[in-house]
């Protein structure tokens, strides 16, 4: 089996924030919690899934990165 991305769901004070998703995201989002599942011996509960894979999308894009050091040394001076 591949190795997945998201391994460890951090045990973190949640913020709630409602949404909705389209079906097909909502069908890939329980398939990854079930390889996950699997994978770990736990089962997985989806919308667990949505804050790690959020926090690894936006450390993977460079341009919000960069974005986001910008803004914090606008703020430094």
């Amino acid at each position: 089996m591949p190795k997945l991305k998201i391994a460890a769901l951090p045990d973190d004070k949640p913020v709630k924030v409602m949404t909705e998703l389209p079906a097909s995201v909502h069908r890939d989002l329980v398939a990854y919690a079930e390889a996950l599942g699997r994978e770990s011996g736990q089962p997985i509960e989806p919308a667990k899934l949505v804050a790690p894979m959020l926090a690894r999308f936006m450390a993977a894009d460079r341009g919000f990165a960069k974005s986001k050091r910008a803004y914090r040394s606008a703020g430094d001076g």
